[in-house]
Order: C-alpha cells, then structure tokens, then sequence
C-alpha cells in the first residue's frame, strides 16, 4: 500500500520535497542575511500551513479559527524565548548573523509531511474531512508550525529595531 501511494504521488511533490530540503539544508548553517529573507520564509511557510488547511478542510470558520488562535498562542509563547547564541543585527551593513538551527528543517519537512499525510488520508478516507476532532487537529496543528516560524521572524524584527549601542562621550 505504501508503494502504492508513493508510486501515485504527482512528480510536482518531490520537486517540492527537494526544493524544501535545499532550503532547510541552507538554514543549518551559519549565515548572514538581510531583513527580507527573515520575513519571507515565515511569511511562505505560513502561507503554505494555512493553504494545507484551507485546501483539507475549506474555508470552515472553526478549523480557521483553532489555526489563528494556535498561531497567535505560539507566537506569544516563541517571542518571549531568548535569541539564538550567537544572533547578531549589524546596524551598518543592516543584516542578520544567525547561527546554524536545524529547527526550521525540523519545521519544514513537518509541514511538508502533515500536508503529504493529510492529502493521502483524505483520498483514502474522504469522510475524515467532515470530522470535527481530525480537522480540529490539524487545524491546530499547522498553527502551530505557523506561530513558531513568525515568533522566531518577530524576535530577529526586534533585534533590528534595538537602538544601536552608543559609545560614552569622554571629555579631554
């Protein structure tokens, strides 16, 4: 069975499982960015989380709801977390020294899977779409991958909005 839905899977979804592994790859190592590249991939993969629910699950206004709220719940939960060691914002060059993190990876391939797994499911069991506790779960739980890419975005926002250090003025 598991040949089976791996033989069916469309060619477009391992492109995209190849292009999510480059860029999680690329997140594990030590690099300096600018303020764009901090927005956008939480922006995108919290796009594609709310996608994955909108496409399971419709516009259900319950579903959405337990997804904003488990994002919004995620966001003030990961804003209040210390910065990475070795996170650093250079007023000068106005870009971002982060360390390595295999978090998003982790992230990413979990959006990626729950999205692979709830398509299957739904094809296989087309009624779990109708089924409170499912949609409920996953609803929540792409708000969670959601509220942590934005908290992480939001603390490296603030690190750039710190007032830049000032020397003492000495008199002679």
């Amino acid at each position: 069975m598991i040949a089976q839905i791996l033989i069916n899977t469309p060619l477009w979804v391992w492109g995209l499982l190849a292009a999510l592994l480059v860029l999680g790859f690329g997140q594990t190592r030590s690099r300096t960015v600018g303020l764009a590249r901090i927005v956008i991939l939480p922006l995108g993969l919290g796009a594609f989380s709310l996608y994955g629910t909108i496409s399971a699950f419709g516009t259900s206004p319950t579903v959405l709801g337990s997804w904003l709220a488990t994002a919004v719940l995620l966001v003030l939960v990961v804003t209040q977390l210390p910065l990475p060691a070795g996170a650093r914002y250079d007023n000068a060059s106005r870009k971002f020294q982060l360390p390595g993190s295999w978090i998003p990876m982790v992230l990413i391939m979990a959006i990626f899977l729950t999205k692979y797994v709830v398509g299957v499911s739904l094809v296989m069991h087309p009624e779990l779409k109708v089924h409170a506790n499912f949609s409920l779960a996953i609803g929540t739980l792409y708000g969670v991958f959601s509220g942590i890419f934005a908290g992480r975005a939001i603390r490296l926002v603030r690190l750039a909005l710190r007032p830049a250090p000032t020397l003492p003025v000495l008199n002679a």
